[in-house]
């Protein structure tokens, strides 16, 4: 028997690009309706997906080489493969999935001259983006299209896009979807949206500011513990921003969202209790409150005082600070309900 010590000669990053194309194509082919065919085709696509993984991410023994990586994402910019890992991805399997993903990571991060090449690219075809999102409504998929968005968000132009569309007021729903995987890692990608590009979400905030409260509202009161404790924690996150003071100084003066705080004060969890807190002493502090919320806080400053006094954050450095936030906040209440009294006897 005769043994071959040659190594067979791999694929260069073009020769790989070309063999992706072709097997995502034959996805389509009338022959992949048996399941056998369909089969045999994913097993294509696993091959020339851990092949790029070689190219982009190392074998485990040897490092990637940066010309082969750049070569790779320039051809897979140029024999149009994007669409197709995009557009596909419902049909892959789990191995390609993950594969997808650790090749998606790098290829965005890509420099071709003084641009991101892939990143032009899904610029240039924004559907890609819409896809990607609504893809959490498959609970198979949901996790790897999850992946590839937060990758994306990376980029200003590609979140400003998500954030404008009308893609972006599905996450209102995936965020408290009962699938506690799927609702975590979509909550995961609506925070990233809402933290990671300061200006545009102020830009955004500012001219979607009605719709986008009446929708968090709905989060901050859902029956479901975890959402209302994320979304009260990702509110103090971005609201609290200083580029966007300008939204939080109109937020403290509407009384339907202090309601909201409020109850979240006598939330069951200690947790969101702590949450509440930290919003709630915007609302007293504020030196511009409305005449509207001080008669709130007058009418409320019995309980408003015995339940922040009950209130504790336990032992340490934080809770002296947390102590002496409330006797500020206490006393202010206190004022208020003094003056709001004087007025009505006057």
């Amino acid at each position: 028997m005769a043994f071959s010590f040659f190594k067979p000669r791999s694929k260069t990053p073009q020769e790989i690009a070309r063999a992706t194309k072709d097997s995502l194509l034959a996805l389509d082919s009338p022959t992949v309706v048996e399941v056998k065919a369909l089969e045999k085709a994913l097993e294509e696509v696993d091959r020339n997906f851990s092949a790029m993984k070689v190219i982009l991410c190392g074998d485990g023994e040897a490092e990637p080489s940066p010309d082969q990586i750049l070569q790779l994402t320039i051809e897979i910019c140029k024999d149009d493969v994007i669409p197709l890992l995009v557009h596909k991805l419902l049909v892959f399997g789990w191995q390609a999935r993950k594969d997808l993903v650790l090749c998606w990571s790098v290829i965005l991060k890509q420099e071709v001259g003084d641009r991101y090449c892939c990143v032009e690219y899904i610029e240039n075809n924004l559907d890609l983006l819409d896809f990607l999102v609504v893809c959490y409504d498959n609970k198979e998929a949901a996790l790897t299209c999850g992946s590839m968005l937060r990758e994306c968000i990376k980029f200003q132009s590609l979140a400003k896009y998500i954030m404008d569309s009308a893609s972006f007021q599905f996450f209102f729903k995936y965020v408290d979807l009962p699938t506690f995987d799927v609702a975590s890692d979509a909550f995961a990608t609506f925070k990233d949206l809402l933290t990671k590009h300061s200006k545009e979400v102020s830009e955004y905030l500012t001219c979607h500011y009605d719709e986008f409260f009446e929708m968090y509202e709905k989060l901050l009161t859902s029956p479901n513990y975890v959402t209302r404790r994320q979304s009260l924690k990702l509110l103090s996150d971005f609201l609290l921003e200083p580029p966007n003071s300008r939204i939080m100084k109109q937020y403290i003066l509407e009384i339907r969202y202090l309601k909201v705080i409020m109850m979240l004060l006598r939330d069951s969890s200690k947790n969101i209790q702590l949450s509440a807190f930290h919003i709630f002493k915007v609302f007293v502090a504020n030196p511009n409150k409305t005449h509207e919320i001080k008669i709130i806080l007058s009418k409320n400053c019995e309980k408003l005082v015995d339940l922040l006094n009950s209130l504790s954050m336990g032992k340490g450095s934080e809770d002296e600070q947390f102590e002496e936030e409330k006797e500020m906040i206490v006393k202010e209440i206190e004022r208020v309900a003094r003056f709001m009294n004087r007025e009505r006897t006057s």
